[in-house]
C-alpha cells in the first residue's frame, strides 16, 4: 500500500487508525516517522514519504515519533493473509527466529538461500531480515524499559542484543532518547502500578472493532485442564518457550488486551508476545474483513450485529493438531477430558502461584512413545493420533509459522483419519489461513439453513466464493448464531 501515495496522504490527513501498521509516514523535514493516526498536525504532502515497515524507516535514518509511538502499532495484517515466502519470513521474524537461529536459520526454514530471502525482503519491505529483527529488538527493549524495573543490562540481553553498548546505541538511534531517559519519561507520563516480581504487565494493541465474545468464549469453553483456565476475567495458559516456560494472562479491554506474562527467562518476551497476539488474531484488519462479508446480503445482518469477530487461533500448531484429533466426533467436554488426561500423564509440570495451571501441553517427542492401549479412544482414533504424533516427531509433517498452507493440508490429508473437517480446522486455527472453510461442519450447515444460505457442502462452498479470502471469519459469524458456550464471554 505504501506505493499508493495519494491514498496514504488521505489516510494521514484524516488520521485514520485503520491503516496503522499497513504503512509508516516518514517526514523529510524532521526525520521522524509516524503511524497514520499520529495526533500531531499532518505535515505537508510534499514532505511525506512512505515505507512498508518501521525497520525500513529506521534503516533510512528516521527515528520514531514520541507522540504516536509507531513502533507499538498493531502488526501488518498482510502477513496473516498471505502464504508466500515474504509473509512466512515475516511471521518467523516476529516469532524471534532470526534472534535464535540467525538469517541462515530463517532461510533454512523457508527452503531458500540466505541471499534469496534477503533479496525478497528488501524488494518488498525496504529492509533485510537483520534490520527487521533489529527493529523488533528495539520495540522489546522499549517495552521492558517502560514497564519493568529491570536493570538496563538485563533489559539489553532480554531484548536480544549482543551487548549493552549495541543496546544503548540502538535505543538512542531509534527513539532519540537514552534508555534511562525513556524510563524517566514513562514514569512521568503514567502512574506506575505496583508490579509483581517476575511478572511483566503490558497492553497489546489491536485494530478496532474487536468482539471478544467468540474469541475468549471459544478459548475458555475448550480450555484443557491444567494448561488453560478462565480466572478473574482473564484467559490464562502455559507457554512452552525456548529458554523455559511462561504463563500468559489475557483480558479484553475497550481499546487493548491487558496482558500479564510470567516468564522463567525474560529473553522469551518477544516470542511470548508474538504468540499471544497470534492466539487472539490481534493483527487482523476487521474493517476490510467485515466489508467483504457484508457484500452477502444474508450474511450482512450477522456482521452488523456484532462486528469485529476474530478467529481464535493457537500458540502451538502441533498442540492444536493433537487436540483436533482428540475432539473428533465428541463433545467439547469429552475433548477437554481426553486432552486433560494426556496432559496429566505426559505434560511437563509447572508452578503457578497465581492460579490453577499445572502443566505444559506435551510436545510430540513426549507423546511419540505413548501406549495406544492406554488411550480411552476408539481404535481408529488411536491410530490417527499415534500416526500424527509420529509424523510431527520425526519431522515428516511440519506445522508452524513456516508451513506452506497447501503442503501442510496435503500432508495432513495423507494421514489416516484426517477428513476435510479436521484438515480445515487445523488450517484455520493452527496454520492461520484466513480462508479456511468448514462446509461440512454441522453447526455451519444449520446456521446457513437458518439464514437462507445453501446448506449442502457443495452449494455452500460455491456461495462462499464471494467471501474469499476471509471465509474463516465467516465461519465465526455463522458459528455465533448458536447458543453454545464458545460464543459467549465467560462471566
Amino acid at each position: 500500500m505504501h506505493t499508493d501515495t495519494e491514498r496514504c496522504v488521505r489516510a494521514v490527513q484524516s488520521k485514520d487508525a485503520r491503516f496503522d501498521g499497513w504503512f509508516f509516514t516518514a517526514v523529510l523535514t524532521t526525520r521522524i516517522y509516524c503511524r497514520p493516526s499520529c495526533p500531531v498536525v499532518p505535515p505537508k504532502a510534499e514532505n511525506m514519504t512512505f515505507y512498508p515497515s518501521a525497520a525500513a524507516c529506521q534503516q533510512a535514518g528516521f527515528r520514531a515519533c514520541k507522540r504516536c509511538r509507531p513502533d507499538t502499532s498493531p502488526g501488518s495484517p498482510e502477513w496473516n493473509a498471505r502464504a508466500d515466502t515474504v509473509a512466512r519470513a515475516m511471521r518467523l521474524i516476529q516469532d524471534g527466529v532470526v534472534d535464535r537461529e540467525g538469517v541462515p536459520g530463517l532461510a533454512a526454514r523457508l527452503g531458500y538461500s540466505t541471499r534469496q530471502v534477503e533479496r525478497q525482503l528488501l524488494a518488498e519491505l525496504g529492509a533485510g531480515p537483520l534490520a527487521l529483527a533489529r527493529a523488533q529488538r528495539a520495540q522489546t527493549a522499549r517495552l521492558l524499559i517502560e514497564t519493568t524495573g529491570l536493570p538496563m543490562a538485563d533489559v539489553a540481553f532480554a531484548a536480544g542484543f549482543a551487548s549493552v553498548r549495541t543496546f544503548n546505541d540502538t535505543v538512542r538511534e531509534v527513539f532519540a532518547l537514552a534508555p534511562g531517559e525513556l524510563r524517566a519519561r514513562a514514569a512521568r507520563g503514567t502512574a506506575r502500578l505496583p508490579q509483581t516480581p517476575g511478572v511483566i504487565a503490558l497492553r497489546l494493541p489491536y485494530r478496532a472493532p474487536l468482539n471478544p465474545d467468540n474469541l475468549f468464549g471459544h478459548l475458555a469453553a475448550t480450555a484443557v485442564p491444567g494448561v488453560e483456565e478462565w480466572r478473574d476475567g482473564a484467559y490464562r495458559r502455559t507457554l512452552a518457550l525456548p529458554h523455559g516456560h511462561g504463563i500468559a494472562a489475557l483480558a479484553p479491554r475497550p481499546d487493548h488486551i491487558a496482558c500479564r506474562l510470567s516468564l522463567t527467562d525474560p529473553r522469551d518476551l518477544t516470542l511470548a508476545i508474538s504468540r499471544c497476539r497470534r492466539l487472539l488474531d490481534l493483527d487482523a484488519d476487521p474493517v476490510a474483513i467485515d466489508d467483504r462479508l457484508r457484500g452477502d446480503e444474508l450474511l450482512a445482518p450477522l456482521v452488523d450485529k456484532a462486528p469485529g469477530r476474530r478467529v481464535p487461533r493457537t500458540v502451538d500448531a502441533a498442540e492444536f493438531a493433537v487436540r483436533a484429533v482428540l475432539g473428533q466426533q465428541v463433545s467439547t467436554a469429552a475433548a477437554r477430558t481426553h486432552a486433560g488426561r494426556l496432559v496429566a500423564a505426559h505434560g511437563t509440570p509447572v508452578d503457578d502461584p497465581e492460579g490453577g495451571l499445572t502443566h505444559l501441553f506435551p510436545a510430540p517427542d513426549a507423546l511419540a512413545a505413548l501406549d495406544p492401549e492406554a488411550l480411552a479412544l476408539p481404535r481408529s482414533r488411536r491410530t490417527t493420533l499415534t500416526t500424527l504424533v509420529a509424523a510431527l516427531a520425526d519431522g515428516s509433517l511440519r506445522l508452524g509459522l513456516d508451513s506452506d498452507w497447501d503442503d501442510a493440508r496435503a500432508g495432513l490429508a495423507r494421514l489416516p483419519g484426517f477428513g476435510p473437517w479436521t484438515v480445515e480446522v487445523i488450517a484455520m486455527r493452527a496454520l492461520g489461513d484466513p480462508d479456511a472453510f468448514l462446509p461440512t461442519d454441522l453447526g455451519i450447515r444449520r446456521a446457513a439453513e437458518g439464514l437462507g444460505l445453501p446448506s449442502t457442502p457443495a452449494a455452500l462452498t460455491a456461495r462462499a466464493a464471494a467471501w474469499r479470502p476471509w471465509r474463516a471469519y465467516a465461519v465465526q459469524y455463522l458459528w455465533a448464531t448458536d447458543t453454545h458456550p464458545i460464543n459467549h464471554l465467560p462471566s
